[in-house]
């Protein structure tokens, strides 16, 4: 078996649900033009950061001197089907996006890259540099995804992979090792890796992650809006909400993921297996009043190791209030 064969066979040993290598190369010129043009809209918003780093986002041999291979994984996180506990009904209650139920996947994740990487030392049997990337490193995750045969990028922007769906947190090693390659997924379609288009082929004619996006941030010419994004206006937003963007809101407290459940490929995929990656259960909606009514100190007690945590109380606090009066004003 060769080296590859034996990262992957690893890989999916230590509790990944899927892992794929590419080379080190940097994207295809047009995927770097769609990010190029997409950043000058202006519809990155707030994160500014994305401006930054362009070269190294594109180009993984800009995050490691001498790279040569990139080793992707991903980790369904579909949430298992469980019952919330009960409510009163006139309690009012926020959503919670799904990978928010889980514990911080960024040190989940990392610390199953280290391991992996240490396989990869001794299997290799020579010196090996690395550089694991879980979502702060600039770097285009699902553009490498795609190239190391994990799925396709959809119309909702996230990467899909037909069995698992779209709920997939992804992760990178950057190594130095020269490793044999998969094939691309969108190569599956016969398509030339170069055209943009094909990233969305086995979307086809559906529309239904567009449809049932509440602000329009995915927008009917394929481009993806974070200004009016839910999930961008209640973790990334700093300050106060606009009127007409913070009532479509609704009751989402953290996150949204309304394009997610709309997805067809995520009707039958499979629940997170990975019994090491803890889940809260009942965490899918927190009662508004308490969130409102929380100390510091009781936050940090209550959502520690938790993405939700990285938010900050005041933002939390804030759009609990958004959430408590687009409630009350559907009531009246």
């Amino acid at each position: 078996m060769s080296i590859a064969e034996d990262i992957k066979r690893k890989g999916l040993e230590l509790g990944f649900d899927l892992v794929g290598i590419t080379d080190a190369s940097p994207i295809n010129r047009k995927q770097a033009e769609q990010l190029s043009e997409w950043l000058r809209c202006g519809y990155a918003g707030q994160m500014t950061y994305m401006h930054r780093n362009f070269e190294k986002r594109t180009n993984p041999t800009k995050l490691l001197e001498g790279a040569q291979s990139v080793i992707c994984v991903g980790l369904n996180y579909k949430p298992p089907k469980t019952r919330t506990e009960s409510v009163q009904a006139d309690v009012s209650t926020g959503r919670v996006a799904s990978y928010a139920q889980y514990e911080d996947y960024h040190s989940f994740m990392k610390k199953l890259l280290r391991k992996l990487a240490e396989f990869v030392t001794l299997r290799a049997g020579e010196d090996v540099k690395f550089k694991i990337c879980v979502d702060s490193a600039p770097l285009v995750e699902r553009a490498l995804a795609a190239k190391a045969g994990l799925g396709f990028i959809g119309k909702n922007h996230m990467l899909i992979n037909p069995e698992l769906g779209p709920q997939i947190f992804l992760g990178e090693m950057i190594t130095t090792l020269k490793l044999e390659t998969d094939k691309p997924f969108f190569c599956h379609s016969e398509r030339s890796e170069e055209s943009i288009e094909s990233l969305t082929v086995k979307c086809s004619d559906c529309k239904k992650c567009v449809e049932a996006c509440p602000t329009g941030a995915l927008r009917a010419d394929g481009q993806f809006d974070a200004n009016k994004c839910i999930s961008y206006l209640t973790i990334e937003y700093k300050g106060e909400i606009p009127a007409d963007l913070a009532e479509k809101i609704g009751d989402h407290l953290f996150g949204c993921d309304e394009c997610v459940l709309a997805c067809p490929y995520q009707q039958n995929a499979p629940p997170c297996p990975n019994k090491e990656f803890k889940f809260y259960a009942g965490r899918d909606i927190l009662v508004l009043s308490d969130i409102s009514d929380i100390s510091a100190e009781d936050f940090q007690t209550k959502f520690a190791g938790s993405v939700i945590k990285r938010l900050g109380l005041e933002r939390v606090k804030r759009n609990a209030q958004i959430c408590l009066a687009n409630i009350t004003q559907n009531r009246d």
